[in-house]
């Protein structure tokens, strides 16, 4: 009765049990399950088990070095990427500064004064950062042994004889810069006594069919204080870089020869200055009072002063071209510069402009020039005349032509012709006063006077035939404009190629 009874339990049992799925029992047998046995493996098991493992460590460590391998030569790789881009943009042979910067700057920037602005900003921030262009002239033709573009100047030995010519560096901003641009000479300004605006915006226009520009700027400057106050500061920060004092600089002491305002071999420092829009040109007694307060500040860090009668945007200022009220002021100028308590004193040049080309104007100057005991002429500036500006062929946009016709100094190649026609009539003028002069003096030859041209002068070519004519400085300005930061180096190039092809 008890089977039945148990065989009837376990089948309602199992009828009323809940469906439980399976436990899945772990094949993976627990340490202490595995006891000893681990360590208790066949020989063979053992050796092919450490050849495996062996294996296994090498290839992990082959990866490894692998790995770091990449990494050091994608590492690598991006630093010498960076090393040669970096080389490439701070060379001014980089054909990015012609070719594109300049017309990259006038697509954004259309007024032409703000593009000029941008540009000396970025300028002087990158020379902070050490990324801005420069020179280099290693494995070139400028490094030519003997250098035959070398040319002394006022008793300096320039190490060639091309410079920039006052307009690019308004303020002395940047006279480091560009002369790391490779120019042997270098002007800033014009400067004036007290600031002023200059004329009212827009006053620049380009030409670009011509590469020229008219400008209207008016001698816009923040005045002489601002400007000492800046070429002091460079003067002492250069000082404190050779070791010296500025006053060790005034003496000539420790300086071996270096110019005491570029503070560079084979350089010089030209400042700019001019009178005051408000000063009334008529009254020459002010009008010279403007120019000896310019000497006053300026003069301790300048190489050479530029007296300034030849911008056509003050109203009055060509007229000081006359000879007598110009020997008056050279006159002032020259004495109050040799009152600077400097060893070597700041030689003198007068700018003249390229429109008084009348044979009796010119002697005038002249005349001015030899009675002030003034050291030279920068012959040009920009002209109010217009013809002959665009060649022939040439179509200009209406844009362009109503730039041309703006008011204004026009600048660009077109002046070239007339730059050269009077540097050839100045150097005959000067020298021509130079002999009659020693004939009527007891003291010998007198010293030549120097000339510097500048106006449309934007080859290798033009700068030789100026040279050829009589001066003894190319200065270039809007050429830069256009032509970028490696005008310099291209133009010193290009002299150095013809005169090779010359000397074969």
């Amino acid at each position: 009765m008890a089977a039945p009874y148990l065989r009837a339990r376990q089948s309602l049992t199992s009828a009323f049990r809940p469906r439980i799925a399976p436990r899945i029992v772990s094949q993976r047998p627990s340490f202490w399950a595995l006891g000893n046995t681990a360590f208790r493996r066949p020989a063979s098991t053992d050796s092919s088990s450490s050849s495996s493992s062996s294996s296994s460590s090498s290839s992990g460590t082959d990866s490894l070095f692998l790995a770091r391998l990449r990494v050091f030569l994608f590492g690598g790789s991006i630093a010498a990427s960076l090393y040669v881009a970096y080389y490439y943009v701070t060379d001014t042979r980089a054909s990015v500064h012609r070719w594109l910067v300049p017309p990259f700057l006038r697509l954004v920037f259309p007024d032409a004064e703000e593009a000029h602005h941008v540009g000396t900003t970025a300028l002087k921030t990158l020379y902070s950062l050490n990324l801005h262009p420069r020179e280099r002239t290693a494995g070139t033709n400028l490094e030519t042994p003997g250098n035959p573009l070398a040319v002394t100047v006022f008793g300096t030995e320039l190490r060639n004889p091309i410079g920039i010519s006052a307009g690019l560096d308004k303020d002395a901003d940047i006279p480091d810069v560009l002369f790391d641009l490779g120019a042997a000479v270098v002007e800033v300004g014009g400067c004036t006594p007290l600031p002023q605006e200059g004329n009212p915006k827009p006053r620049v226009f380009r030409i670009p069919s011509v590469d020229g520009m008219v400008n209207r700027y008016g001698l816009n400057s923040r005045g002489a204080d601002a400007m000492a106050a800046r070429l002091r500061d460079r003067m002492r920060k250069l000082a404190r870089d050779l070791g010296l004092t500025e006053r060790d600089v005034f003496d000539g002491e420790g300086t071996d020869g270096i110019p005491p305002g570029s503070m560079q071999p084979g350089r010089l420092l030209l400042v700019q200055i001019a009178k005051n829009k408000t000063t009334n040109e008529r009254d020459v007694k002010a009008v010279i009072g403007d120019y000896v307060r310019c000497v006053d500040r300026l003069a301790p860090y300048a190489d050479v002063l530029v007296v300034n009668v030849s911008s056509p945007n003050t109203p009055g200022l060509r007229d000081l071209q006359a000879t007598e009220p110009l020997t008056r002021l050279l006159s002032a100028v020259v004495e109050e510069a040799k009152k600077v308590d400097r060893k070597q004193k700041p030689r003198v040049m007068v700018k003249v402009s390229p429109d008084e080309d009348d044979e009796t104007q010119m002697e005038g100057v002249v005349q001015a020039v030899w009675l002030s005991g003034v050291d030279g002429v920068i012959v040009g500036n920009t002209t109010k005349r217009r013809e002959g500006v665009v060649p022939q062929g040439v179509r200009l946009s209406a844009k362009e032509q109503r730039a041309l016709m703006e008011e204004g100094g026009f600048s660009g190649p077109a002046q070239f012709d007339q730059t050269l026609k009077l540097v050839g009539k100045y150097r005959k003028l000067l020298d021509a006063y130079s002999l009659q002069s020693s004939s009527e003096s007891d003291a010998g030859a007198a010293t030549q006077k120097v000339i510097f041209a500048t106006g449309g002068i934007t080859n290798g070519d033009q700068a030789l035939r100026v040279l050829n004519a009589g001066a003894s400085v190319a200065m270039i300005y809007t050429g830069m404009v256009y032509g970028g930061a490696g005008t310099v180096t291209r133009i010193k190039s290009e002299m150095i190629d013809k005169l090779s092809v010359k000397a074969a």
